[in-house]
């Protein structure tokens, strides 16, 4: 097999006059029923094999083989004699090389050359070596379709028997019936995406002009047509309102009554502080108080104006001790001040562990008020205001849009991940009944309207004209 290019320019058979009426006749008769039985074929392959066994009966060649031209590769697909093809054989071989030569040559060869033959000599080795083993004539005809060369014939005869100029106008005649029906074929075997590559290739010049100037102006229209300008950051969802629980005073944690993520209510006891000093503390300002006043009593009775006065005072800080202490008992339980969740301090296990005062021990937000932080990069901040619409959507509810309205920015920016951002506030506009405290998303914030050429390329613009500012000045 030898690997093949396509030809610039591929000169057609040469057409001679047969002779008589009859020979006419019968050459047309020959290609009528080699064109019919060509037809019925279903495939490429069998119309081969119909074409080299009608050949060799209709024209009296002993052999006669066909070669196809496959993806720039010379390959045998029909022999008459019946032999396979695919299996090499030195008798091949010399086949492939005489049929190459055929191609090459870009028209027909005939060995031994017939008298009165017109034109260039042609190159005969590969039929000449043919020749020497088996025959004593053999013409090979190139088989062309609009000036491409799709393959080739070898005609063998024995005994004897030369292949005339008439013969040969015969060969050539049915070989312009043969290569268009096997390129119909052909093409019909071929998948889809190759027949739509090849005809896409196959356009006219003035066809592809028109057709870069319709996707140049498509491509105008589509840049310069207005569009919603959207500024995107990283969302997270807040309470409206935070209440921090701090400890009142030193002392030990005894209960936990709710954890992270609980809903309670107000009123609610969440955190109970050991109270053992302050109860013995208690009942050390009640007996005391007792004391004042049982002292009192005595002096009142006896009209002693001076120890009625003492008494009365030391019963007053006693009872004003007492009232302090009964303060931090109730404030030793952290109730729950609003209906809300409870986002931050999980208590559960750090029972009896210290606490100092201040400390904080659990945060409460509301669970029907929200607010939006939306983390805006500082190039975009120049864009939003107050009063902006946008949507977010949460992790948590890939599905659903949420509406929100810009109602602060925040006027100092922080570093997250290497950037500078600006934290915008927003309140959801509708508020669906699973939201909790701490759920995180994306948010857009509409920034009005602007081309769709300027939406895509104004990072890179800004960018460069910061660049071209801070190289130049």
């Amino acid at each position: 097999m030898s690997a093949l290019s396509r030809p610039a320019a591929i000169a057609r058979p040469v057409s001679h006059d047969p002779g008589d009426g009859a020979d006419v006749a019968a050459a047309g008769r020959t290609a009528l029923v080699l064109q019919a039985l060509l037809l019925e074929c279903t495939g490429a392959d069998e119309a081969c094999r119909v074409a080299v066994r009608t050949l060799a009966q209709q024209l009296g060649f002993d052999r006669v083989s066909l070669a196809l031209v496959q993806h720039g590769v010379l390959r045998l697909v029909a022999v008459s004699d019946g032999s396979d093809p695919r299996v090499a054989t030195p008798v091949q071989a010399q086949l492939l090389a005489a049929l190459g030569e055929t191609i090459d040559q870009q028209a027909s060869v005939v060995w031994p050359e017939p008298r009165g033959q017109a034109g260039a000599p042609r190159i005969t080795r590969a039929h000449r070596a043919l020749l020497s083993s088996r025959g004593d004539a053999v013409a090979g005809v190139p088989l062309v379709r609009h000036e491409e060369v799709l393959g080739a014939l070898c005609c063998e005869r024995h005994g004897g028997l030369c292949v005339d100029a008439q013969a040969l106008a015969t060969l050539e005649a049915l070989a312009c019936f043969i290569a268009p029906t096997l390129a119909l074929l052909r093409e019909r075997e071929r998948p889809w995406y190759q027949r739509l590559r090849t005809a896409t290739a196959a356009r006219s010049v003035a066809w592809q002009r028109v057709s870069l100037a319709v996707a140049a102006a498509a491509a105008v229209v589509v840049l310069a047509w207005p569009a919603a300008l959207q500024l995107s950051g990283q969302a997270r969802l807040e309470g409206a309102v935070q209440r921090v629980l701090s400890v009142p005073a030193d002392g030990f944690v005894q209960q936990v009554h709710a954890r992270p993520g609980d809903s309670v209510r107000a009123g609610q006891v969440l955190v109970e502080l050991a109270d053992q000093d302050l109860q013995l503390e208690r009942q050390r300002w009640q007996s005391q108080l007792a004391q004042h006043q049982d002292a009192w009593a005595t002096a009142n009775a006896r009209a002693d104006r001076a120890q009625l006065v003492q008494n009365q005072s030391r019963a007053d800080e006693a009872q004003a001790q007492l009232d302090l202490v009964e303060a931090r008992l109730q404030r030793g339980r952290l109730v729950a001040p609003f209906d809300g969740l409870v986002v931050q301090g999980d208590l559960s296990q750090q029972l009896g562990a210290p606490v100092r005062q201040g400390d904080a021990l659990m945060t409460l937000a509301p669970g029907d008020r929200f607010r939006v932080i939306v983390e805006v990069d500082e190039r975009d901040i120049a864009r939003v205001t107050v009063g902006q619409t946008g949507t977010v959507v949460l992790t948590a509810l890939p599905w659903q849009a949420l509406a929100l309205q810009v109602t602060r920015i925040s006027p100092v920016a922080r570093a997250v991940e290497g950037r500078n951002v600006f934290e915008v506030e927003a309140t959801l506009l509708e508020r669906p009944a699973d939201l909790r405290p701490g759920l995180q998303g994306h948010a857009r914030i509409d920034a009005g309207r602007a081309s769709n050429g300027w939406r895509w390329t104004r990072r890179l613009v800004e960018s460069a004209r910061v660049a071209f500012w801070a190289w130049w000045g």
